[in-house]
């Protein structure tokens, strides 16, 4: 049989500031930013792109720039005072992209051509919770948590996949894709059944959460289970998109990456406009550390916060290869890794964003940290203790931040943002062989500080159908907490 002949990527094309909208605007509210695509590497400029989102010049990401913001504007551009104005005033509003978290921050995001061409469930709008008990046991007064995990489909990945997958249904795709460990694919199936699009997502066979993958399958989603690791899904989808008019939905592509940044919107605005000195995000891939790090700096240029706070990075052991980036080889070139770690959301070799990831850090002034699994497993079940509960490969947050206080990196008199990026309920097999003490048993023996994790666990008891039976248990947890 003859090799399929290859079909011509669709591109997609970016909409400057002179380009009118269908939907009218309110008087007094200014234009959505224009935008053009810019390589990380060599600068190129492009107004469009193709399905892989790399640098025709030189094969790099591509990143989305919108020159039109900037103070060099001068009294034609919005203020700050006024941008935060209008974003409060959007939060009364029924209008479907208002109530949605993402697009009521439209003005720093991508043009669409219409706002009738979105999708939303809508994400955003997620708590931010202070950790009372965690920050008594760390003597850090001023620690939050801003739990992604309550969006729609349980994780981060809807505030960026609203706006890729708006993008896709303007350019008129009828397939979108992505290679994902678990979150990208619920995310992407959920998004792409609501706007009325096809969807294909290609997984690494038996290193994914099924309760992540069971999301995917009943959003309609044509799921392969590969027989390969993530970094090799990857690849696989970066071949397809040139090959067939698919539209590529994995974090490479940039306008998941401006939807992501609204986190950090939202986040100031939560925080009355003060930064905190510190946010500390989990690294996988390296787009949401990304993503908050240009939010961060974008609003820092247009006045909207007067200092950076400083965005750091931590990763599990068996995953670090942005660790062992900075310390093997300076940051200058990529060491990748076999990766291998029970926090399967960051289970990734590769990073495909690493470029921008340490341009982040330098930027804010953040470090990179690694945890070991006992420390991730601590520190999720002291999340689950504060009543909000994450899944593991939010929880590095947590252990990175213990490190960076021993470190003396972090101060106990600073302001300090977790970012917790899925729902406690994505991967409850984790969570159910903590407590039985399944988890972590090849080192129980050689390593003491599982011993610590002993007191945070909470197994099922077994008991007798009767009154007495209940009574004697509550009568032994209350003298075991007087024991604590």
């Amino acid at each position: 049989m003859p090799p399929p002949t290859p079909i011509e990527p669709k591109a997609v094309e970016a909409r400057t500031a002179d380009t009118p909208e269908a939907e009218a605007r309110p008087a007094g509210q200014p234009a959505m930013s224009g935008f053009r695509f810019r390589c990380i590497a060599c600068g190129d400029l492009t107004d469009s792109a193709v399905q892989n989102f790399r640098c025709s010049r030189c094969g790099d990401l591509l990143e989305i720039t919108s020159p039109n913001w900037s103070h060099a504007q001068g009294s034609s551009a919005p203020t700050a005072a006024d941008l935060k104005t209008i974003w409060k005033q959007r939060r009364a509003s029924l209008s479907p992209v208002d109530l949605s978290g993402v697009w009521r921050f439209r003005e720093l995001l991508p043009t669409l051509e219409n706002l009738h061409h979105v999708i939303t469930l809508r994400e955003g709008n997620t708590p931010l919770y202070d950790l009372p008990q965690c920050s008594r046991i760390l003597g850090l007064p001023h620690l939050f948590a801003k739990h992604q995990g309550m969006n729609p489909t349980g994780s981060f990945k809807d505030t960026g996949m609203t706006v890729a997958a708006s993008f896709a249904r303007q350019a008129e795709f009828r397939w979108v894709a992505c290679a994902s460990t678990g979150n990208t694919s619920a995310s992407m199936a959920a998004y792409a059944a609501r706007g009325g699009l096809r969807s294909l997502v290609l997984v690494p066979e038996g290193k994914i959460s099924w309760s992540k993958l069971s999301q995917a399958l009943d959003y309609g989603a044509v799921t392969c289970q590969l027989r390969t690791d993530f970094d090799g899904c990857l690849r696989l989808l970066q071949e397809l998109v040139l090959r067939a008019p698919v539209y590529q939905l994995n974090s490479i592509n940039p306008f998941r990456l401006e939807g992501q940044k609204t986190l950090a919107f939202e986040l100031l605005e939560q925080l009355d406009w003060q930064p905190p000195d510190h946010i500390i995000v989990p690294g996988g891939n390296l787009g949401n550390s990304s993503a908050i790090g240009k939010a961060l700096l974008e609003m820092h240029d247009l006045g909207l916060i007067s200092r950076l706070p400083k965005l750091s990075i931590i990763q599990a052991e068996g995953a670090n290869a942005l660790v062992r980036t900075l310390r093997e080889a300076g940051g200058r070139r990529l060491v990748t890794v076999q990766a291998e770690t029970a926090a399967t959301a960051i289970r990734i070799g590769n990073p495909a964003s690493w470029k921008k990831a340490i341009r982040v850090l330098q930027a804010t002034g953040g470090a990179c940290e690694q945890v070991s699994e006992i420390e991730i497993a601590r520190a999720k079940a002291e999340i689950g203790a504060e009543g909000i509960g994450c899944e593991p490969a939010s929880a590095v947050t947590l252990a990175g931040l213990r490190k960076l206080l021993k470190q003396d990196f972090v101060k106990p008199g600073e302001s300090v943002v977790l970012v917790l990026t899925g729902h406690v309920l994505k991967d409850p097999d984790f969570t159910m062989e903590f407590h039985r003490g399944e988890l972590l048993r090849a080192t129980a023996e050689s390593d003491s500080a599982v011993l610590e994790l002993q007191a945070l666990r909470r197994p099922p008891i077994v008991l007798d159908a009767t009154l007495d039976a209940v009574i004697r248990t509550l009568e032994e947890q209350e003298k075991s907490n007087l024991h604590m």
